[in-house]
């Protein structure tokens, strides 16, 4: 092996190991199987660690997340797990009413629902964003996407958040 192929499979091995619960925490909201979601993190890596020569200079993590976030939607794709619909949601609940928490916040069940209803790239823009913390351009990276488009993606996914968890509240 090069010496460059080398450094970067180290840097690669870095990454795992400093982030591996990001990656595994994004994974597990896609797959929604953490087992499948930690087999999706670990073939990611393998997969980068044996396409390392096709990185080209630029953010290696960002790579990284587009690898793995790939990874993990292939698999949720194969698995066909029945997604939960806003209507089994609402018919879950007495009355629509949500239930709430002893320190009052509305039952995180209720957002998980709303959040998997949500379009495929809103849903993993949003798991991105906040489950590992990345900036606009770091997703747009790992999404194959504009800066903007990312802007624009969360955008909209927080309007209808906003919009559904407003309409439970009534």
């Amino acid at each position: 092996m090069e010496v460059g192929q080398r450094d970067r499979a180290a840097e690669i091995e870095a990454v795992y190991r400093r982030r591996y619960g990001k990656f595994l925490r994004v994974a597990v909201a896609i797959v929604r199987h953490e087992p499948l979601a930690e087999e999706a993190v670990q073939d990611g890596f393998v997969r980068a660690l044996r396409h390392r020569r096709s990185f080209e200079e630029g953010a290696l993590e960002a790579w990284l997340w587009r690898i793995v976030v790939n990874e993990a939607l292939r698999r949720r794709a194969l698995e066909r797990r029945p997604r939960v619909s806003q209507e089994q949601v609402f018919d879950s609940r007495s009355a629509g009413s949500v239930a709430a928490t002893e320190n009052g916040h509305s039952d995180s069940g209720m957002l998980e629902a709303l959040v998997a209803a949500l379009p495929e790239r809103q849903r993993v823009a949003l798991f991105l964003r906040y489950y590992a913390d990345l900036d606009y351009d770091a997703i747009a990276t790992a999404l194959d996407v504009k800066s903007g488009t990312v802007a624009a993606t969360l955008h909209a996914a927080h309007t209808t958040l906003r919009r559904q968890l407003l309409e439970v509240e009534q």
